[in-house]
C-alpha cells in the first residue's frame, strides 16, 4: 500500500515497485519515525485536529508499536510498504481504524523522513562520539605501557630521529581528539529540527515548532522550510567526519602493518586481529589492518557519492536524496566498526622492544644532537649542518655509527669537538633533549599520560609545539588523560543548565534531600542560580545535576551533585563533575573545594583532602550539616585547577 494513488489510474509496475521503494534501507529509523509521529500527535492536538481521547489512543498505539519494533526490527522487511513513514502509518492505521489515517494531516514525508534522519544521526553520533573516546582511550593505554620505549622515528619513510613508543600513540590521540571536535561541530548543527516545514511552504497550521522542536530534543527549530525538507548538509558533514577520521585510521594501520613486517619486525598483532595463510604455514597476516586501511576506500566512496548526489539538484526535495541513507548508514556502521576494532588492535599489541632499540640506533639518527653540538661550540648551523654531513659520509666508508668513532677522527672535521661530544651522541641524550611541550622526552610522555583527563588547548598555542623530548612526552599524556573525562561529558550529553530544566533540578534535588544525601534547594534558589547549574541527559531526560558555587576570585566550591537512581552507574556524575572542573579553568578559577561523605569518590577524580578547618568561616557556615548525618564523617577536599592541563574546550565546546 503507498501512501499516494488518487491521481492515478493504473498501477506502479513490479519493477519500478523495486525500484523506486525504500523500506530495505530506511527500516533502520523505524523508531525516529515512531517518536517523530508522538510528538507530531501531540502538535495537531495543540491545534485542535485531534480531541484528548484522541491524541491518548494514538498516542498509546504508537508506543505498542515502538516497543513491538524494539523487540523484532526485521519484521518491518516482510512488508511491502513503500518506506518506512508507509510502514509506520499503515500499523497505525491496523490498530486504530480512520483515526490513524488522521496523524498526516499537516505533515508532509519530506519533513518527516528529515526529522527522522536527524534523529537518527543524533543518536548514532553518541555511539561515534563513545567509540572515538574509548579509541583514545586505548591508545593512551598502549602509550603508558610503552612511554620508555624507543622506536625510530620516519620521513621520507627513511629512518630520521629517535623518538618513544609513546609519542607515536600519541600522534593519533591528537588525530583522534580533532575527529571528536568535527564530529561535535557537526552533531551541533544538525540538532535542528525540521518537523513543520511541509513539503516545503511548510505547515498550514499554527503549530509552535519550536516546542515541538524541544519534545523531539532538538535545540531549535529550523528557520526556512524550503531548506529545512531539502538540506542534506549533515550527512555530508558526518561522511566527511567518518572520512577524515578513517583516513587517520588508515594511516594508524598503514604504520603498524610495516611495523608489523619481517622487515621491521617492531611489533607483533595478537592473534585475536590477525590471520593466516592457506598455503603458507608461517604466515601471521595483519588482516585487522588491512581492513581497516581498504574500509577507509569505502567510506570516501559514500563522501563522493552523496556530494555528487547533490550538488545539481535544485530546491527543494528530489527522489535523487532517497540515496543519502544508504551511504551514510553503511559509512558510519563501517567506521564505528573500524574503531572498535583498532581498540582491539592496539589492546593486544606486543612491542618488541630490543628490536626498535637496535633500530633507532641504526641510520645516524644521533646526527642532529652533533648538529646541535657544534652550534653550542659556537659554529653557526648551517656550517655545523654541513660538517656533520661529512661525518655522516666518513662513518658509512667505515661502516661505524657516529658514537664509535674516535675523538681524532672526529677532531678531524672540527677542533671545536671534545671529550664531551660522546654524552651527546647516545639516545638516551636525544630523547632527553626533546623537553619543549609535545615532544618525545620520556618526560613529557608522562606528563602527558597523567594530564591526558583534560587537556589543555592555550598552553599548546602559547609554547613552543611539535618537538619529541622525553619531558614533553610526559606532559602530553597527562594532557590527554584529562581531556578524555571531557569529551566523556560530552558523550554522556552533560550542558549547561536553562530554565526550562528548573523543574527537573528541583525534582532530583529534593529527592536527595528528603534522603539526606545534599542539603535542601529551594525553586527560587535554583532559578536564582541557574547559571552556574549543568546537567546530564539520556534521551532528552535529565537525569543528573551539578552547581558551580563562586566564594571569591579564585575559589569555588561544587555542590548539589546527584543523579537519578535509575541512572546510576553510568557515569553521568562524574562527567557532571568533570564538566565543573572544566568549566572552572575557563573563568579562570584556581582551587575548586567540595565538602563530602564520599571522599572515596571525589579522590578518584583528582580531590585531595584538605583540613576542614582550614576553610574560611563564611564557607563553613553556608555549608549546613545534613541532619541525617554525623558531622564527623563530612570531610573537606580541593581540587588545584592546573592552568596547563584543562582543556578549554571542556566547557562551550560540550554544549555542542
Amino acid at each position: 500500500m503507498a501512501l499516494w494513488g488518487g491521481r492515478f489510474k493504473g498501477q506502479p509496475s513490479l519493477q519500478f515497485k523495486k525500484f523506486n521503494d525504500s523500506l530495505p534501507v530506511d527500516y533502520r529509523m523505524a523508531v525516529q519515525d515512531i517518536v517523530g509521529s508522538i510528538a507530531w500527535a501531540g502538535a495537531i492536538h495543540s491545534v485542535g485536529i485531534i480531541n484528548d481521547c484522541e491524541l491518548t489512543e494514538l498516542t498509546e498505539a504508537l508506543n505498542e508499536l515502538k516497543l513491538s519494533v524494539e523487540e523484532d526490527p526485521q519484521q518491518i522487511l516482510g512488508s511491502d510498504a513503500e518506506d518506512i513513514h508507509s510502514w509506520v502509518e499503515i500499523a497505525l492505521i491496523e490498530k486504530t481504524g480512520d483515526l490513524g489515517k488522521k496523524l498526516h494531516t499537516g505533515r508532509s514525508r519530506n519533513d518527516q523522513v528529515a526529522t527522522d534522519l536527524k534523529l537518527w544521526c543524533k543518536e548514532t553520533g553518541g555511539e561515534l562520539l563513545f567509540a572515538l573516546v574509548n579509541l583514545q582511550q586505548a591508545m593512551m593505554n598502549l602509550a603508558e605501557r610503552e612511554k620508555d620505549t624507543v622506536l625510530p622515528g620516519y620521513t621520507h619513510l627513511q629512518r630520521a630521529q629517535p623518538i618513544t613508543f609513546g609519542h607515536w600513540c600519541l600522534a593519533y590521540v591528537e588525530m583522534f581528539n580533532r575527529d571528536i571536535g568535527r564530529l561535535k561541530d557537526a552533531l551541533y548543527r544538525l540538532d535542528v529540527s525540521p518537523l513543520g516545514s511541509g513539503a516545503l511552504a511548510g505547515t498550514a497550521y499554527p503549530i509552535d515548532r519550536n516546542n515541538l522542536a524541544q519534545k523531539l530534543g532538538f535545540r531549535t527549530a529550523t528557520l526556512n522550510s524550503l531548506d529545512a525538507v531539502s538540506d542534506r548538509d549533515h550527512v555530508i558533514e558526518l561522511l566527511a567526519a567518518a572520512s577524515i577520521s578513517m583516513m587517520h585510521l588508515s594511516r594508524f594501520a598503514e604504520d603498524l602493518i610495516f611495523y608489523n613486517s619481517g622487515e621491521a619486525g617492531f611489533v607483533e598483532m595478537s592473534d585475536l586481529v590477525s590471520s593466516g595463510s592457506s598455503l603458507m604455514p608461517q604466515k601471521k597476516n595483519p588482516d585487522a589492518c588491512e581492513l581497516i586501511r581498504g574500509k577507509a576506500g569505502r567510506v570516501f566512496g559514500s563522501l563522493t557519492g552523496m556530494l555528487t548526489t547533490m550538488k545539481a539538484l535544485a530546491l527543494a526535495y528530489n527522489k535523487d536524496m532517497q540515496e543519502d541513507k544508504e551511504g551514510l548508514f553503511d559509512a558510519l556502521d563501517t567506521w564505528q566498526e573500524c574503531m572498535e576494532m583498532a581498540v582491539l588492535v592496539a589492546d593486544g599489541l606486543k612491542v618488541n622492544r630490543s628490536r626498535t632499540l637496535a633500530a633507532a640506533q641504526q641510520g645516524y639518527a644521533n646526527a642532529t644532537e652533533l648538529a646541535d653540538y657544534l652550534v653550542s661550540k659556537d659554529i653557526p648551523f648551517r656550517e655545523a649542518h654541513h660538517i656533520v654531513g661529512e661525518v655522516v659520509l666518513a662513518a658509512i666508508d667505515k661502516g661505524l655509527p657516529l658514537e664509535d668513532l674516535t675523538l681524532t677522527q672526529l677532531q678531524g672535521f672540527s677542533d671545536r669537538i671534545e671529550q664531551d661530544v660522546y654524552q651527546h651522541l647516545s639516545i638516551e641524550s636525544t630523547l632527553d633533549k626533546r623537553e619543549a611541550l609535545g615532544g618525545t622526552s620520556r618526560s613529557q610522555v608522562q606528563k602527558a599520560l597523567d594530564n591526558i583527563q583534560s587537556g589543555d588547548r592555550e598552553i599548546l598555542n602559547e609554547q613552543v609545539v611539535g618537538a619529541p623530548g622525553k619531558e614533553q612526552i610526559k606532559v602530553a599524556l597527562k594532557q590527554v588523560k584529562q581531556r578524555l573525562n571531557a569529551q566523556r561529558a560530552a558523550a554522556l550529553s552533560v550542558r549547561r543548565a536553562r530554565m526550562s530544566d528548573v523543574d527537573s533540578i528541583h525534582h532530583l534535588t529534593s529527592y536527595w534531600a528528603e534522603k539526606g544525601e545534599i542539603l535542601p534547594r529551594s525553586r527560587d534558589n535554583i532559578i536564582h542560580d541557574i547559571q552556574n547549574f549543568v546537567v546530564a541527559e539520556i534521551d532528552g531526560n535529565v537525569v543528573g545535576c551539578a552547581s558551580l558555587y563562586i566564594y571569591q576570585t579564585g575559589l569555588a566550591e561544587i555542590r548539589s551533585v546527584v543523579v537519578d537512581q535509575q541512572a546510576q552507574g553510568q557515569g553521568q556524575g562524574q562527567a557532571l563533575v568533570q564538566y565543573l572542573l572544566g568549566f572552572a579553568h575557563q573563568i579562570e578559577l584556581q582551587k575548586i573545594i567540595v565538602l563530602t561523605y564520599i571522599p572515596q569518590y571525589f579522590t578518584e577524580l583528582g580531590f585531595s583532602l584538605i583540613d576542614k578547618s582550614s576553610l574560611a568561616d563564611n564557607i563553613i557556615e553556608d555549608s549546613e550539616q545534613s541532619p541525617y548525618k554525623d558531622p564527623a564523617d563530612e570531610v573537606a577536599m580541593e581540587y588545584i585547577v592546573d592552568r596547563c592541563v584543562v582543556s578549554t574546550e571542556s566547557a562551550d565546546e560540550l554544549e555542542s
